[in-house]
């Protein structure tokens, strides 16, 4: 795993970018959390936390565990003025987001959001002012057709969740960032593997409720209870486990 810092503590030192969106994706959207980090939950104590899903090295992140957990990362990215690429074999699950991002005058969905085929396409020019979200939805076994390259680009692979093949692949091995949600506990065995945890992280992996996740990443282990806004769970519904 990279060792390049993706957990946000609020309060620390440095200045945030500031992106430009429209009222209206406000009104549908969270804003973004401190030092232009994402805020994707709480910890035990309620302090929340935010992970650096935009920066200016390119990232790759994983998240196990089902689509709602992507779909909200995909809302927050929206509402810091990110372009969210979604190439995916089920575009009716992702649709709710580009209703949420509106239409243009002429009708036409906002292009801030689009949902593509799961083939490779060309990747608008990301950068401070318009980072690039790539939201990978290929199933349990990704192929690497939109590998970050660039600055500002962040691609999230979306594992329903964890296969064999997994560890022999890019996405897994090579992640800045692991989101984890509750696992069975042959693929909590798998992920002890795979990322060579301790036996009670493993554990803890089967013990998730619902609205849980584990943070994972070079000498980071987070739980986190994801905590959603109204508006949010209008789009998205309850916070839950899985598709």
């Amino acid at each position: 795993m990279s060792r390049s810092r993706t957990i946000d503590v609020p309060g620390a030192q440095g200045a945030a970018p500031e992106f430009l969106v429209t009222p209206e994706t406000l009104d549908a959207v969270s804003p973004p959390g401190d030092r232009g980090g994402m805020v994707i939950g709480s910890d035990a104590a309620g302090n929340a936390l935010a992970a650096s899903v935009l920066r200016p090295q390119p990232t790759r992140m994983v998240g196990v565990g089902g689509l709602y957990l992507a779909r909200l990362l995909a809302l927050r990215a929206m509402a810091t003025g990110a372009w969210v690429l979604i190439a995916t074999g089920r575009p009716a699950a992702w649709k709710m987001l580009e209703r949420a991002a509106g239409q243009t005058p002429d009708g036409k969905p906002v292009p801030l959001v689009q949902v593509r085929r799961l083939e490779p396409f060309a990747l608008p020019r990301s950068s401070e002012d318009t980072p690039l979200l790539v939201i990978h939805d290929g199933g349990a076994v990704p192929q690497e057709l939109f590998p970050p390259r660039a600055p500002w680009q962040t691609t999230l692979y979306v594992l329903p969740y964890l296969h064999p093949q997994v560890s022999s692949g890019a996405a897994a091995n090579t992640a800045d960032l692991v989101l984890l949600q509750r696992l069975p506990l042959n693929q909590a065995q798998l992920a002890q593997r795979i990322w060579t945890l301790h036996p009670q992280q493993a554990h803890q992996l089967t013990q998730l409720k619902d609205d849980q996740a584990i943070a994972l990443g070079n000498m980071l282990w987070s739980q986190i209870r994801l905590v959603t806004q109204d508006k949010e769970q209008e789009i998205l519904g309850p916070v839950r486990r899985g598709d």
